[in-house]
């Protein structure tokens, strides 16, 4: 649970995601999160004191259990884009048949 209590704070699986490809600075992932100073302050300490995520001379970088981390998520991003793919495909049917109905 403490996990799941990690990850479900805001912005901490934006974190992760944009430190997969590598270092960031912390103006750097501050803009690409689209957070504020102190949200981000306050989880990358939450995510260095747990391990996922440390600061070395590049900036913020994800750590070994970071990366594996990463990896365990990998099949729930995969789940993600096919159920966003089903999603877009309904919608798209569900105006088609709505359209073809007036």
């Amino acid at each position: 649970m403490v996990v799941l209590d990690l990850l479900g704070r805001r912005t901490t699986l934006r974190i992760l995601w944009e430190l997969q490809s590598g270092s960031l600075t912390f103006r750097a992932l501050l803009d690409a999160c689209e957070t504020n100073t102190r949200l981000l302050n306050t989880r990358l300490g939450e995510l260095r004191e747990v391990g996922l995520v440390d600061h070395a001379e590049g900036g913020y970088r994800l750590t070994e259990e970071g990366r594996k981390l990463g990896s365990a998520l990998k099949p729930l991003t995969q789940w993600a884009d096919q159920w966003g793919h089903r999603m877009r495909d309904q919608a798209k049917a569900d105006a088609a048949a709505s359209d073809s109905a007036d």
